[in-house]
């Protein structure tokens, strides 16, 4: 049967295949600082299914690492592995979600709760602040009530 685009199906296998790549990320993230290095993302490749090169993993680097400070967040890492993924609807709330993360998160490049409130609020979602503090709280390895931005 084909798919119909922004069906259900289509936002299933997205998020789906978001968070496996999210799962992923955080397993070869050692240290919980929210960031990668080019050894990482190779395992990470690697856990996927992929068998990258030296060369290639240096190559999705230089192309994923926008920042260029040698090391790929995870909005770099999702950015890189979803740009020609079909999302169906959740395309545009990722890319807003996305922006909004970057651009409204302090100087600390961790996320609270309370920016996370505002971020979700900023797209016209409505969910809580205890429900946001709770998101972080259940993300948040070191207990300091804030994750890396994600």
């Amino acid at each position: 049967m084909a798919q119909v685009p922004g069906s259900l199906s289509t936002e299933t296998e997205a998020l789906s295949h978001l968070m496996s790549l999210v799962e992923a990320f955080r397993a070869f993230d050692g240290d919980n600082d929210g960031l990668i290095s080019a050894a990482e993302l190779g395992g990470i490749m690697g856990s996927l299914g992929y068998n990258p090169s030296e060369h290639d993993v240096k190559t999705m680097m230089q192309q994923g690492d926008t920042n260029r400070h040698g090391l790929l967040s995870i909005v770099e890492f999702l950015k890189m592995n979803t740009q020609d993924m079909d999302l169906g609807v959740l395309g545009p709330f990722l890319k807003n979600a996305f922006t909004l993360l970057e651009a409204g998160v302090e100087e600390d490049d961790k996320v609270t709760g309370e920016e996370l409130h505002g971020v979700i609020g900023d797209m016209e979602i409505e969910l809580s602040l205890d429900d946001c503090q709770g998101i972080i709280a259940a993300m948040d390895g070191d207990g300091d009530g804030c994750v890396p931005n994600f």
